[in-house]
């Protein structure tokens, strides 16, 4: 399984961002589907999740309202809506996949088994 991310690149705040992660393999129907970011000097931390169906969505805190996930699991795709970008948002974005069916989707980085290789996101201010 790989998993490809791809649409960061350099905004300006308040401008919007649509990230997408590609998933090869099989079975993407059956990963619940998360979206996390490190920032220079930070930590990995969890952004979005999305279960297998698509029924479910969680955020964190610092998102909700301006970030949206979402998938097509005809096209194996998974992506994140991003408006109002913050210079705060600037990180590197990863997608992941978790073979698990968790209902909601995991936030700790360990439930996943799967990960992208990021691409970069700058907000500039």
């Amino acid at each position: 399984v790989q998993l490809q991310a791809s649409g960061g690149g350099l905004v300006y705040a308040g401008d919007s961002l649509r990230l997408s992660c590609a998933v090869s393999g099989h079975s993407f129907g059956t990963y619940v589907m998360g979206w996390f970011r490190q920032a220079p000097g930070k930590e990995r931390e969890f952004v979005a999740g999305i279960t297998r169906g698509g029924k479910s969505t969680n955020y964190a805190d610092s998102v909700k309202g301006r970030f949206t996930v979402s998938r097509d699991n005809n096209h194996d795709t998974v992506y994140l809506q991003m408006n109002s970008l913050k210079p705060e948002d600037t990180a590197v974005y990863y997608c992941a996949g978790d073979v698990s069916p968790r209902f909601p989707a995991a936030q700790a980085m360990g439930a996943y088994d799967y990960w992208g290789q990021g691409t970069l996101v700058t907000v500039s201010s």
